[in-house]
């Protein structure tokens, strides 16, 4: 019983922003049935597979939800989404809104079936601007937002993307909390609304909010940029045999850093010795501290730095994140039996309530799954349903299929 009990979602996202988004929602305790198209979600095809169409992006973005899938050009496909849409809370798409509207699935569409509805769409750029009609994907907005750039500067040079889907993740995560707030506003007033949720300016403001920095001011003050972020020994540290990720932050850190490693000689420098010494000379200050950890093991400055409280953690690879004791502890990753795919490795909610615990309530559907659940649902009789196989609406249930 998860605090989103009893919402239910109507899910048009395909690849990683918005089924991110949804899976969280589905993991929060909402009903969040995935329209497909009659070839499926794309990421079910990225990745090593046990069967096809299961891959394992599309097993950690899509569970928490019902599969059904409907051809929205046919008319009868629209038809079914709409009696899905008129009795859901939310609908999230993540098409640009002109396709929207080429399906006649527009806001003003929708809202006139249920006024109720928050109408979610996670896309590109605002549509108040000349990108508005643009195609969109992560790369681009990482582009466009000078993440590649930061990484140039901080590396060698070369620019660089980030390698994570760090923009979809972001602008999901950003979605949740937009479709969360509109729902208490629509408790508060009855009226639904749409949130329009662009990649780009959330980007910008989550990149710009670090490195703003003296462009803040007009006249600017400088050309930008977070030193201590852009600091090319800012990096996990080289060890004797390894690496090892440090911050020594702030003086009380320092303090006990000074004395863990007998270095009263850089206590006695005013260049590490203030917060504002050490954000003057942040190269210099990494610099040291690099030199500083080649001298032990990584297992004896993990010791040493607990004990002194200085702030420290391994660095993992995909692999050792696995084996973490505090992960291993809290049974992160617990491995657990899908029913097609066998022992899956999952992930937790990281979120606890005190209340209304969220847990997933269902692993990754196949394609179309509960596809006959969900119409009967919706009200289709058995005719009705067998009409729309034949013409090619929808397709038959995996378990028909097989």
């Amino acid at each position: 019983m998860g605090p989103l009990q009893g919402i239910k979602v109507v899910d048009m996202t395909t690849v990683l922003m918005g089924p991110y988004a949804t899976q969280m929602l589905g993991d929060y305790g909402a009903d969040v049935i995935k329209v497909e198209s009659l070839d499926g979600d794309v990421t079910r095809l990225i990745g090593p597979t046990r069967h096809p169409g299961m891959g394992p992006v599309f097993l950690n973005t899509n569970r928490s939800k019902r599969s059904i899938c409907l051809d929205l050009k046919k008319p009868a496909g629209r038809e079914a989404v709409l009696r899905l849409i008129k009795s859901a809370d939310v609908l999230v798409y993540n098409v640009r809104p002109q396709a929207m509207a080429r399906l006649n699935l527009g806001y003003d569409v929708v809202a006139d079936i249920n006024p109720r509805l928050i109408y979610a769409g996670v896309f590109g750029f605002g549509q108040d601007g000349p990108y508005a009609a643009k195609p969109a994907y992560d790369d681009l907005i990482q582009g466009a937002t000078a993440l590649p750039a930061l990484m140039a500067q901080t590396g060698d040079g070369v620019p660089r993307y980030v390698p994570n889907a760090l923009v979809d993740r972001i602008v999901g995560l950003t979605a949740v909390g937009a479709i969360c707030a509109s729902l208490v506003h629509r408790d508060r007033t009855g009226r639904g609304q749409r949130v329009d949720i662009p990649m780009f300016e959330t980007m910008a403001s989550f990149v710009m909010g670090d490195h703003m920095g003296g462009l803040t001011y007009e006249p600017p003050l400088d050309k930008g940029g977070y030193p201590r972020h852009l600091s090319r020994d800012r990096r996990p540290y080289k060890t004797s045999d390894g690496h090892i990720s440090v911050i020594v932050y702030n003086d009380k850190q320092w303090e006990n850093f000074f004395h863990a490693t007998g270095r009263d000689d850089l206590r006695a420098d005013p260049r590490f010795a203030t917060f504002s010494g050490r954000a003057a000379n942040i190269d210099m200050v990494y610099g040291e501290l690099a030199r500083i950890f080649e001298t032990r093991t990584t297992a004896e400055w993990m010791e040493l730095l607990n004990k002194a409280d200085v702030p420290v953690m391994p660095m993992h690879d995909l692999q050792s994140i696995l084996q973490d004791e505090h992960l291993v502890a809290t049974g992160f990753f617990p491995v657990v039996q899908h029913p097609t795919e066998g022992p899956i490795r999952s992930m937790k909610v990281s979120a606890n309530w005190s209340d209304t615990k969220a847990e997933p309530v269902r692993l990754a559907p196949r394609l179309n799954e509960q596809g006959e659940e969900i119409l009967r649902e919706a009200g289709f009789s058995g005719e009705e349903i067998a009409a729309m196989l034949r013409d090619g609406v929808t397709r038959p249930s995996p378990a028909t299929e097989g």
